[in-house]
């Protein structure tokens, strides 16, 4: 945790630095800087409170061997053959297959969504976002905004929203 600070406190007085070169830098920088920055940081703490929570629920599939169920859905390669498999005829109609398959999928998209819309939706993720789009709105507005410090403000937020994330919410085992 300290590290993370003495980083976020280095990082601030190298971009106040920047200042002595041009304010438009600066306030460009700066506001690109800190969008970034947060929306890494919200994002990376809402998805680990998402899988704190369902690990401690104990959310889990029912079978044991999940990825074979995912590579061998209608258990195609099994060496065990029922009677009911031996006796069926052997024509399959592809396209009622696909279909039944791509419906299978949707419902499940549409369950992940649900669960996953918590950390899509949490205010450590909507804040940030309205901070970078006002950011740029007000430099716009104002007549400040630079598109190169801008742009390089961006790259520096998420390289420092990166190793910030990982050492604040990614254990190290």
């Amino acid at each position: 945790m300290q590290k993370t600070i003495k980083t976020a406190l280095l990082s601030e007085l190298v971009i106040l630095a920047l200042w002595f070169y041009s304010f438009t830098f600066f306030i460009n920088f700066q506001i690109a800087f800190l969008s970034s920055l947060l929306i890494l940081l919200g994002s990376t703490y809402s998805y680990k409170r998402l899988v704190d929570r369902r690990v401690a629920s104990q959310e889990r599939p029912d079978d044991v061997d999940v990825i074979e169920k995912i590579d061998d859905p209608f258990d195609l390669y099994s060496d065990e053959i029922t009677q009911e498999q031996g006796t069926r005829d052997e024509t399959v109609d592809i396209k009622a297959l696909v279909k039944e398959e791509k419906k299978r999928i949707k419902v499940q998209n549409v369950k992940n969504t649900a669960k996953s819309a918590p950390a899509l939706l949490s205010m450590f993720r909507v804040i940030p976002y309205l901070f970078l789009i006002l950011g740029f709105i007000a430099l716009k507005n104002n007549a400040l905004l630079s598109l190169m410090p801008y742009l390089i403000g961006l790259g520096f937020g998420i390289l420092a929203g990166l190793y910030m994330g990982r050492s604040l919410f990614v254990e190290n085992r």
